[in-house]
């Protein structure tokens, strides 16, 4: 067994190869919760002033109705942002297992690179793990959000649908 520097040092060479992949992978997953996170927020701050709040209060702050055609839209950018956020997520297992294998695999033709070929499989591994529970958890957060503002949009849509008697 090695000591604690040969593994950081091995830790290291696999944060330049396969590794790598999977940490691109985590800044996309990153970058995309952020902008639907915002999105959402955003989003959700409208809906709490046109859903929730009696007609007389929003005369009385003066807060401009949503536009359907802004409401639908920002709904609509949210969860495509939240969509890739979420497919990203579910990769990390599996490019974790992808660098198992792909280390793994060398090991067949030659038992002397079998430690360091296992300690790359290993890193692989981990580091898909660990982005899977990490943005799994903030997906429970973003789901909830992006499910609220998809119902409150359809609340205000039925809402403010326009009666086939006032049309006339």
């Amino acid at each position: 067994m090695g000591t604690l520097a040969d593994v950081l040092l091995i830790i290291w060479e696999n944060l330049l190869g396969f590794d790598l992949l999977i940490f691109v992978f985590a800044a996309g997953a990153l970058y995309c919760y952020i902008l639907a996170r915002h999105l959402s927020v955003k989003l959700h701050k409208i809906l709490n002033h046109t859903v929730f709040l009696p007609e007389y209060v929003l005369n009385k702050t003066r807060i401009a109705p949503a536009s359907e055609i802004d409401l639908v839209d920002s709904r609509k950018r949210a969860n495509g942002f939240y969509a890739v956020f979420a497919n990203l997520t579910s990769i990390f297992p599996l490019l974790g297992i992808l660098g198992t294998v792909i280390s793994l695999i060398p090991m067949v033709a030659t038992i002397e690179s079998m430690q360091e070929n296992f300690y790359t499989a290993l890193t692989s591994t981990f580091w898909g793990l660990i982005f899977a529970i990490i943005f799994k958890f903030l997906d429970g957060f973003l789901s909830a959000r992006i499910e609220e503002n998809s119902n409150n949009i359809a609340l205000y849509l039925e809402r403010n649908r326009e009666k086939p008697e006032e049309a006339s």
